[in-house]
């Protein structure tokens, strides 16, 4: 048994729970981070890094190694599967608004190595895996968690506050009787790896386009070595189906038609979630990432979301740790769930909007919107402020 409220104790090491970690430990805050696998996720999952969150990684010195590993984007489209961009979005105006000017694409995985190289190279921060957490708990003095290890050896952690960020399907979420209110959108979403080289078969195609089509819209992004393909699915078709490699590879076949079979690196499928926690805080529990919100993927919102959820609850939880009142942390709930529902969630939703509208007056309507806004500075600088996610973190400081 640990018995002690001498630390913080976080449930789940993903991009979330340890940017969190290492924020309190760079405050001086022992932090025991419990996580279910043994080498933490290794696989191709979130790639689009927003200006802002490199602002923050910037400051526990993480961002340079990131930018060093990835892809600068200067730029991104919306586009039209026949006739090609709609609009281009310039970041370099976000030129003395960020450091960090572009989005960055990058695997997730990099920036998970680099926070637990931190991490378990700091005195204060522990970072306990193949332990799942079984059951939650607290009282007036502190928080507990009951564990179960792959030996099948149980434990009991104990500390002063506990921040659940194990995910959509969040123990910690369930321990405190929230409700995950929302949506589960139809379709099944299919992202496929390749290292197919659409920037030499696309005219004028950016590094990450969302490309809009009334039978079949999708996304492409790219990472160094490869690229990366988002497409919908029949929502009746079984997931063997969607993930059966001839069906692949008449999907990619349909987005570029290629002499050669492609080389598929990475496939996946998931259902996707609008979703939202009605609370993210219960006395000296907290919730992050996405066990307080999740949505699609479409704006690159989910990980940056969650990663700015992090930085602000150990902002707070830091005051709290050196003598604030515990209440300080309601403003963290106050903030973070009102960017999930509407900046993080209405963003994603109104690309989704955009690419899959089926009408074509509603879907030249949109166009002539897009083509707008970039036509003018003012307008454009504004929608890349709002997409990259700078402007609703400055709005946060007007919640009380």
């Amino acid at each position: 048994m640990s018995n002690d409220y001498k630390s913080v104790l976080v449930v789940g090491a993903g991009p979330v729970g340890l940017v969190a970690t290492a924020s309190l430990i760079s405050e001086g805050i022992p932090v025991k981070l419990i996580e279910t696998t043994a080498d933490l996720a290794q696989d191709l999952r979130a790639s689009t890094f927003h200006p802002p969150t490199l602002d923050f990684l910037d400051k526990l010195g993480i961002a340079d190694q990131l930018v060093e590993q990835g892809l600068i984007c200067k730029n991104w489209q919306f586009r039209d599967r026949n006739s090609g961009v709609v609009a281009s979005f310039d970041l370099s105006l976000l030129t003395g608004e960020t450091k960090f000017p572009f989005r960055l694409q990058c695997e997730q995985w990099k920036l998970t190595k680099a926070l637990r190289t931190y991490i378990e190279d700091h005195p204060d921060g522990e970072l306990i895996t193949r332990t799942s957490a079984e059951e939650v708990g607290q009282n007036d003095d502190g928080v507990w968690v009951k564990t179960i290890d792959s030996d099948g050896y149980q434990n009991r952690y104990e500390g002063r506050f506990l921040i659940g960020s194990d995910g959509a399907r969040s123990i910690v979420r369930k321990s405190i009787n929230a409700k995950f209110e929302g949506m589960t959108i139809p379709e099944i979403f299919l992202v496929l790896s390749t290292n197919f080289q659409y920037e030499k078969a696309i005219p004028d195609l950016a590094n990450i386009a969302y490309i809009s089509d009334p039978d079949e819209w999708l996304v492409l992004l790219k990472t160094l070595s490869l690229w990366r393909v988002l497409l919908p699915t029949n929502p009746e078709h079984s997931e063997a189906f969607i993930m059966d490699p001839d069906n692949v590879q008449k999907r990619l076949q349909a987005v570029f038609p290629s002499a050669n079979p492609y080389d598929v690196v990475h496939k996946t499928a998931y259902k996707v979630h609008e979703r939202v926690s009605n609370k993210y805080i219960e006395g000296r529990i907290f919730l992050a990432g996405d066990a307080a919100h999740v949505n699609n993927p479409l704006g690159g919102m989910g990980m940056n979301g969650g990663i700015h959820d992090a930085i602000n609850l150990a902002e707070k939880l830091t005051a709290v740790w050196h003598g604030s009142p515990l209440d300080t942390m309601g403003r963290y709930e106050r903030q973070r769930r009102k960017v999930a529902i509407e900046t993080v969630q209405a963003q994603a939703l109104k690309n989704r909007a955009i690419l899959n509208a089926s009408d074509p007056t509603q879907r030249l309507a949109y166009y002539d919107e897009l083509k707008e806004t970039v036509a003018d500075e003012n307008k454009h600088k504004d929608y890349v402020m709002r997409s990259s996610m700078i402007t609703s973190l400055r709005e946060l400081e007007k919640v009380d």
